[in-house]
């Protein structure tokens, strides 16, 4: 039940602090769609999404207009089409992603994820196919995201894929370049990735989830950093115990929506992803909450420990006001995004290097983080290698989203608009790592993947 003082506390929320809804995400099988002649193939995906998200965008309007809550994003995730395509006779899958790509444009979303592969411990023909079309389908596509899981804490890593992926992405970045390489903004690396991720450009509908689902990802780092402003100079378990109270409020907002939209487009009700998901805007920032801890600038010493208790307490608090919460659940650190984080940068208290510390214990990875266009194939499949390695043995989940921008070096900055923002170029070690990356094969798993 929702007392007076909830409704108050929402609506200042709402409006004071940036208090929103991020997306609704609706995921939907396409293990029916498999065809060998690719024409059938497209159609029967064109055809599935549109009708099944067809009241999707106006669904979520609707509850926005009644309940007064901000819903930033429609969005659609798909099963992996390594996955959906495989049985098609074709060597691009292309085709599928313009597919998907008008079929978005059709219901109205902005992004549609799960032109994905799931690679972990080897590649299928359909996963060989699916990661050699990303460039292409991502350079002639305004919609499709694009993710590839090439390490868990059960399986290892799989380093030919390691490999693999820092030439796609520096052929994405190539293809794109008249738009600033923009199309590594929607392709991510991932290792332990989330079967329920409503968050682009890393969301796909995992083979273990049912026909279709809706889930609900919630954003509100303004309402953290302003409850955090009224325990100034209180101990670390005051700081917890606000960010935990602060995490439940926010996810019952969250609550609220995806029962309502689930409800009324007649899916079950998937997850809330409880992520404080920056943006570019004053106000919407991680980075600010680490600073009002105490931190004079993100990426000084002790933003980890900082992290570490944000990231631990919206956890708990989100835990409690949701009878399911998955995806991502934490905190993002995404650098273009944050508006602290790229003042951090633009002042030299935050570094790639730093960053890598901080996905330690974050809810992702490195991410959104332009770098020099001249930074090797190599040198970006490393930098994937040590999330990936993060990841697998800390269990938990971690991503590489790198823009290698054609043209810029440190010094310059990037622009990719919207909720996107704009970095400056960070540097990157000018040591090479070419004879590790070319060692290929895997990675074993951890010890800690014996649990049986």
């Amino acid at each position: 039940m929702f007392t007076m003082q909830d409704v108050n506390d929402t609506n200042r929320m709402i409006e004071e602090n940036k208090l929103d809804i991020r997306t609704i995400t609706m995921g939907i099988s396409l293990r029916d769609c498999g065809h060998p002649d690719s024409k059938v193939l497209c159609r029967n995906i064109y055809d599935k999404v549109t009708r099944t998200a067809e009241k999707l965008v106006q669904t979520g309007e609707d509850i926005e207009a009644e309940y007064g809550i901000p819903i930033i994003n429609k969005r659609i995730s798909v099963t992996p089409i390594a996955i959906a395509a495989e049985s098609c006779q074709t060597d691009s899958y292309v085709e599928v992603a313009r597919a998907l790509d008008a079929a978005a444009k059709e219901v109205g979303v902005n992004f549609i994820g799960g032109f994905s592969a799931l690679v972990e411990k080897g590649y299928t023909n359909g996963d060989r196919i699916l990661i050699r079309s990303i460039p292409e389908a991502l350079a002639v596509t305004e919609r499709v995201c694009s993710s590839v899981n090439l390490g868990s804490t059960k399986a290892g890593i799989n380093m030919d894929c390691v490999r693999e992926m820092g030439e796609i992405i520096k052929l994405t970045a190539e293809r794109t370049k008249d738009r600033d390489a923009l199309g590594c903004a929607k392709l991510v690396v991932f290792a332990n990735a989330p079967e329920d991720n409503p968050f682009m450009a890393g969301a796909f509908h995992g083979v273990g989830e049912p026909e279709t689902t809706i889930h609900v990802g919630v954003s509100g780092p303004g309402v953290v950093k302003r409850a955090l402003e009224d325990v100034r100079g209180r101990d670390f378990s005051t700081v917890a115990e606000t960010i935990k109270r602060t995490a439940f409020k926010i996810t019952r907002v969250g609550q609220l929506v995806a029962q309502e939209a689930a409800r009324r487009l007649g899916h079950p009700f998937g997850i809330i992803d409880l992520s404080l998901a920056p943006t570019p805007a004053v106000g919407d920032s991680v980075a600010h909450i680490l600073e009002e801890m105490g931190i004079e600038s993100c990426g000084a010493p002790g933003t980890t420990a900082a992290l570490a208790l944000l990231n631990d307490a919206v956890k708990k608090g989100g835990l409690m006001a949701s009878s399911h919460v998955g995806g991502l659940s934490g905190a993002f650190i995404p650098v273009s995004e944050d508006a602290g984080m790229i003042a951090a940068v633009e002042r030299g208290s935050l570094s790639l290097e730093k960053l890598e510390a901080m996905t330690c214990v974050c809810s992702v990875g490195l991410d959104m983080i332009a770098v020099p266009g001249d930074t090797s194939a190599a040198t970006i499949s490393a930098i994937i290698a040590d999330e990936a390695a993060i990841g697998m043995i800390n269990n938990k989940t971690t991503a590489v989203r790198i823009i290698p921008v054609p043209g810029k070096k440190v010094g310059d900055s990037v622009e990719f608009g919207g909720l996107l923002g704009y970095s400056p170029i960070l540097a990157v070690s000018k040591f090479k790592s070419d004879d590790f990356i070319a060692r290929g094969g895997r990675i074993p798993a951890p010890v800690r993947s014996l649990t049986n």
